[in-house]
């Protein structure tokens, strides 16, 4: 019998293919998206010099959500990331969606990103 491998899996080996072609700088650091059922994270990556600029998560206080694990709360923290980057003087991205296809959260998340300011 064969069987399929995990979802996981398969998006990690996805990811690390897209990670041996993107990376972040100091002048355009990468926006790094993890998603999981319940929640939705976020981070500004500066991977030349290995440091985390800003970041946003559906866990975050400033936020205070009843459900993490919807496109409300992904537009949310799309849009507090945004603002967080923009503070600490990062305008411009690139997106990493983190083996995820782009559709749903991991798009409601960029979209409300692009909308408050950030280009990518």
């Amino acid at each position: 019998m064969i069987t399929k491998p995990d979802k996981n899996v398969v998006r990690k080996k996805r990811h690390a293919r897209v990670r041996g072609k993107l990376s972040g700088t100091a002048e355009r650091p990468r926006l790094n998206v993890f998603r999981s059922n319940q929640h939705i994270s976020v981070q500004v990556i500066d991977d030349e010099n290995g440091v985390t600029l800003a970041s946003a998560s559906t866990l975050d206080k400033d936020l205070a959500l009843q459900n993490g694990g919807n496109i409300e709360a992904a537009t949310k923290v799309g849009e507090l990331v945004a603002k967080r980057a923009m503070e600490k003087g990062v305008e411009s991205v690139v997106f990493d969606r983190g083996g995820y296809l782009y559709h749903g959260r991991v798009k409601a998340l960029a979209e409300a990103a692009r909308e408050a300011g950030l280009k990518f």
